[in-house]
Parts: C-alpha cells; structure tokens; sequence
C-alpha cells in the first residue's frame, strides 16, 4: 500500500472512549453501527499503570471498564455514537448499571479532543431532558487507555451463550433496535 492510500485510511478515521457498565456490553451495541470500524473493550480514567481485570474489579485502580470505538466520521459522526451511548445504559445510575456495581461500572465519556468534549458537554445537556434524575456521567480527557486482556475482546459475539450475556446483552439490543 503506498503512503497516499495509508493516510486516506488513517484519515477517515477517529476514535472515541465511552464507559457504560460492562465492557462486553457496551462493545456489542457500538460494534453493531455502521461506519464502526473497530471496538476494543479496556480500562481508563484510572491511574494505575499497566491494570488487568482483577485489579480493575477490585475498585483500587479509578479505572472504568470502557470501549474505545474506531469509526469512519463519514458514516457516524461522534454525535451519533454520543446519542448511542445515552441510551444504551443508564447514565443516572452512579457507578452501577444493573447488578454490575462498583466505580469500575461507571458512566463515563473520555473525550479525545476540544471538539468531543464540546459536543459531549452538549448531548449531555440534551440527552438530560429524556431522563427524571440527573445524569452522573463524567466528561474527562482520555490520558491513557489499556486494552483488556485478549478473552474480553468480542467477548459477546464469541461467548453468545454465556449466561451474563445470555441475560443482558440481547434485552439491551433489542431495545436499540440492533438485534
């Protein structure tokens, strides 16, 4: 592949950072979108160095359980994967979502640029008027994200009938409309 080609590619590309529960969950809504290329299920907002599922689950580390989402802004645009993120969990729940409890499971957007924080700020604003209580999700830069061990990754397509996801994952993308 020559270089023009490369950076056409590498140019029709951003990424986004959302943390909404379990990282197998939210991996199987945005993974579902047209123009997502790619999600990675990991851990960020923490400040521990180097952290593994273990040391996550144990609360110790600050980090969340998060997804970072490669997508073509040509077919989604960071609005819509915003829009996306509001409903496919419940961002007034304070680090819990369904039975899944503890900092870990908090709601948070990692924002990558000015931009995405301004516009996160914003459907912030508006995602609010949908909802009784007040949204606790958190709008932080990204500094640093860790890419779960190898087993999380595409955990729900791989492991479709584990029983977590048996329970979870279905109900939540039928209500999107992704199933």
């Amino acid at each position: 592949m020559n270089n023009a080609n490369t950076t056409a590619t590498e140019s029709s590309s951003q990424l986004a950072t959302f943390g909404g529960g379990c990282f197998w969950c939210v991996e199987a809504v945005f993974e579902r979108l047209p123009g997502v290329k790619s999600v990675t299920s990991g851990y960020a907002g923490g400040g521990s160095l180097n952290p593994d599922y273990k040391q996550v689950c144990s609360g110790m580390t600050g980090h969340a359980e998060v997804v970072q989402i490669e997508f073509d802004p040509a077919t989604i645009s960071f609005d819509r994967l915003l829009e996306i993120f509001w409903h496919a969990h419940d961002p007034t729940t304070l680090n819990q979502q369904g039975a899944d409890m503890g900092t870990q499971y908090r709601s948070i957007i990692l924002y990558h640029d000015d931009a995405q924080k301004n516009l996160a700020e914003e459907s912030k604003a508006k995602a609010q008027t949908e909802f009784d209580s007040p949204i606790v999700t958190e709008i932080v830069p990204l500094e640093k994200f860790w890419p779960a061990e190898e087993y999380h990754q595409d955990f729900y397509r791989n492991n479709p009938r584990q029983p977590y996801c048996m329970a979870t994952i279905p109900p939540k993308l039928k209500k999107l409309g992704l199933l």
